[in-house]
């Protein structure tokens, strides 16, 4: 009897330590959310040109796969069961109807919520209602939830978060939980079992360098949010990522920023969530989402995270170890101003301390791959000399050649 008490405590608390769902997020989820460019402004045909355009432009083949609505979708009140309800005006045909529109595409669908009791924007928020909410996902064939953290006065975070991630882990659907908890309660340090990515930062904007004023807030531009993803790069991995928020890509950024911004992201090895309007986006906006070269790096099955390695006039060495003892570099230029730099590889071996990888081109030639141009640009039998543009980016694949 006893040991039989032992054991049903072992499987209690083996399910307590698996609460979320499992397998999922090997790599970054990569897709579209409607939040950066639409904010509440969506609707039913809307979801349907994005889905169109997400497989119609080479992004469903690149790897996006996730077709997210952000905050807006509900109407203002739950009906009398206190259930949530689809937008009638927005949605007419509901949302079960949207997803098997976007699941028939080949594609993924998800949903926004909030743990406060009321989302961001005053719709109905799940505090209190979380496994009722998380059958309705499920039983409307939702793929992805995005879980904001606005009015959330007197509630503890780390337990509703945890008490989502057992309520859709409960339903038995294969559910990626995102936690937009805006890195306020370091979930980076509890949160790798309770969900699937979790973010670091408050709101992204669309400038490359410093704040955008919202009023009563700062949105925080691209190099900040790069500045503040330093030191978390131990917390992840296959299953439970760093999310420094979406993708603010063809949103206003210049050509060079949005390549800088989107190598980063891939150096980072961030969630990849598009978040402009793809019925509208250019010819070099679409070629910076759809580089397979570079969201190769992202979606390394190794699933780690790149590193600051030196700084020098500024420029920024980053690194990031590959399978098979490739390794991406990228070279960022925080200046506005085009910058000449030069890598000597043979100078010492690179070891990073947290994968052990090592980088030794004193032992091991390493053809290099420019992964913009595509391009073969010698190896690292000399050091590696160019310039890089302002608020650009040079970014390479090392791959071993012996």
């Amino acid at each position: 009897m006893k040991k039989y008490l032992l054991f049903l405590g072992l499987i209690s608390c083996l399910q307590a330590y698996t609460q979320k769902m499992q397998g999922l997020a090997l790599t970054p989820p990569m897709g579209w959310n409607s939040w950066n460019t639409f904010a509440t402004n969506i609707n039913e045909q809307l979801v349907k040109d994005i889905a169109d355009i997400m497989v119609s432009s080479g992004m469903k083949d690149a790897g996006y796969e996730y077709l997210v609505l952000d905050d807006g979708w509900m109407a203002m009140e739950r009906d009398k069961d206190g259930n949530l309800v689809a937008d009638p005006k927005k949605f007419p045909h509901g949302i079960k109807a949207l997803a098997d529109y976007v699941h028939a595409k080949g594609l993924k669908f998800g949903l926004y919520n909030c743990a406060g009791t009321k989302t961001c924007a005053g719709y109905p928020g799940t505090r209190g209602y979380e496994y009722q909410d998380a059958r309705y996902y499920a039983a409307h064939g939702v793929d992805y939830l995005k879980f904001d953290w606005c009015n959330t006065e007197g509630i503890n975070a780390k337990e509703a978060y945890t008490t989502m991630s057992k309520a859709l882990a409960a339903t038995g659907s294969p559910i990626v939980f995102s936690l937009c908890e805006w890195g306020q309660n370091k979930p980076w340090e509890w949160a790798s079992n309770v969900g699937h990515l979790w973010r670091t930062t408050g709101d992204i904007s669309n400038v490359f360098a410093g704040t955008k004023n919202m009023g009563t807030w700062q949105a925080l531009g691209v190099l900040k949010i790069i500045d503040l993803q330093k030191g978390l790069r131990a917390y992840a991995g296959p299953g439970h990522w760093n999310d420094p928020d979406m993708l603010e890509v063809g949103n206003g950024l210049t050509d060079a920023e949005n390549r800088a911004h989107f190598s980063m992201w891939c150096i980072l090895a961030a969630p990849l969530m598009a978040g402009n309007d793809l019925r509208k986006m250019t010819v070099a906006t679409k070629n910076v989402l759809i580089n397979k070269n570079v969201i190769a790096v992202d979606q390394d099955p190794l699933g780690i995270e790149g590193f600051a390695y030196t700084e020098k006039d500024s420029v920024e060495t980053w690194l990031k170890p590959l399978q098979n003892g490739d390794w991406a570099v990228c070279f960022l230029n925080r200046s506005n101003k085009p910058v000449k730099f030069s890598m000597d590889w043979k100078q010492h071996p690179i070891v990073d301390t947290l994968s052990k990888a090592t980088l030794n081109a004193v032992t091991n030639i390493y053809n290099i791959k420019n992964l913009w141009t595509n391009t073969t640009e010698g190896n690292t039998n000399k050091p590696y000399s160019n310039t890089v543009g302002g608020h650009d980016v040079i970014m390479l694949r090392l791959q071993k050649s012996n």
